[in-house]
């Protein structure tokens, strides 16, 4: 965001704080509201308490009467099966598990693992059958209400730009690293709202996509043909300081699994396995994939 700030308003100054550093930087929200009202404008995402002592994101806003917020583009559309796995409500990289291109999870592999299966058997279950039976073919449209009434509930509709980058293809890296082009869009918004008149380019021809250096999470064919974009099974790493690993589908399972191996049961949690390790109808799925009648409830 602050990149594409920088290139759409050359003769601004443009601070970037991740908050990651907040406690380091600041210690208290106090000194934080105190440094940012020095600013004309401030932008921010939300953050929760557990980042600084004193408060969260809306807390700051009481204090820092030009904050404006801005919505964190969360999307799972073209995702439907990447999960994180560990602690991901605490926002946190390091309470999560990481995977083979980081911390992004196939939730397929991660139930065929607790289920038993081997790559082998799992690898059937990455077509359109399985999909429509987890309901895969439905998440589009809790992904689109979720983003949707997020956005709006912090004053930040998107509707009009959801729509326009729709037609331009599938604008997500990852379920929550958009491309390039969707957090230009939202900081010429910014810009605009503020009372600036920033340059009229397309930002992702003219600023590096950081965003793509990092894990990208291909368009599975299922998915891919439903929507009418190019698919693809081949995950990519993070490229960050060094080359970026890219992983087929039967390579990124394998190397799951052997990963899930070495981790503590309870370490290998998600809200959706945990939901599905409760529904009959997707244990018996992946009983049916592992040649095994489904275990019923008592």
């Amino acid at each position: 965001m602050a990149a594409c700030l920088r290139l759409l308003l050359p003769e601004a100054t443009v601070e970037t704080i991740p908050i990651e550093a907040l406690r380091r930087r600041f210690g208290h929200l106090d000194r934080l509201a105190r440094h940012l009202n020095r600013a004309d404008h401030v932008f921010a995402h939300f953050f929760p308490a557990s980042f600084i002592e004193g408060g969260d994101v809306h807390t700051l806003a009481e204090r820092v009467p030009r904050l404006r917020y801005f919505p964190a583009i969360l999307f799972a559309g073209f995702h439907p099966d990447l999960i994180h796995v560990g602690d991901e409500a605490s926002l946190r990289l390091s309470r999560l598990v990481a995977s083979p291109i980081g911390y992004y999870h196939s939730a397929i592999a991660l139930q065929a693992f607790h289920s038993g299966l081997s790559v082998a058997a799992t690898l059937p279950l990455y077509g359109e059958t399985a999909f429509a039976r987890l309901g895969y073919d439905r998440l589009w449209e809790t992904s689109v209400a979720y983003l949707l009434r997020t956005a709006e509930d912090m004053g930040f509709g998107l509707e009009r730009d959801f729509a326009l980058w729709c037609r331009g293809g599938a604008f997500m890296h990852t379920i929550n690293h958009p491309r390039l082009a969707v957090l230009g869009d939202i900081a010429r918004r910014l810009a605009r709202e503020a009372g600036y008149r920033p340059l009229d380019i397309p930002v992702e021809a003219y600023a590096r996509d950081g965003l793509a250096a990092g894990p990208i999470w291909p368009v599975l064919p299922p998915v891919a043909e439903r929507f009418g974009v190019p698919g693809s099974t081949l995950f990519k790493g993070d490229g960050r300081g060094r080359p970026a690993r890219l992983l087929d589908l039967p390579d990124f399972v394998a190397e799951s699994f052997a990963l899930y191996a070495w981790q503590e049961p309870e370490a290998l949690t998600s809200a959706r396995t945990d939901a599905w390790a409760r529904d009959e109808a997707v244990r018996a799925l992946f009983a049916e994939a592992g040649g095994r009648p489904a275990a019923r409830s008592p």
